[in-house]
């Protein structure tokens, strides 16, 4: 093989490697303010970071009571809230509208970056 043949077999390989290196990069949950079964006082805001910058437009949560201290038997319900990016572009803010009530709480993401691919997760805690 010339040496031509090798360096373009070579960089065709090197540039579908790259290609399919970025088409996977979906964004990640890498922490969360409260952290996931970590038990708190009322939050006024819980920060989601990912791994990759978000598309705002695209992304977003909801946040629901899943239990309530004394009742046995509680539906979810939903709470109000403004979801938002921030200054961190890896950031998405969900402000409950009212403080909240003890309980337990999921927040249900779905994040989506450059690459158009929303990934979705949730992330639960407690309030005391």
């Amino acid at each position: 093989m010339s040496s031509l043949k090798t360096l373009s077999v070579v960089a065709a390989l090197s540039a579908g490697l790259l290609l399919s290196a970025v088409v996977q990069a979906h964004p990640k949950l890498l922490s969360s303010t409260p952290a996931e079964g970590a038990t708190v006082a009322p939050p006024a805001k819980i920060e989601l970071i990912f791994s990759e910058k978000l598309t705002t437009q695209f992304s977003g949560a909801k946040l629901i009571m899943t239990e309530m201290p004394g009742m046995s038997a509680h539906s979810p319900m939903g709470v109000k809230t403004s979801v938002a990016g921030s200054a961190d572009p890896k950031m998405m803010v969900i402000t409950p509208d009212v403080p909240l009530t003890p309980g337990t709480y999921k927040v249900e993401w779905r994040a989506v970056s450059s690459d158009t691919h929303p990934i979705t997760g949730a992330v639960t805690f407690k309030v005391k």
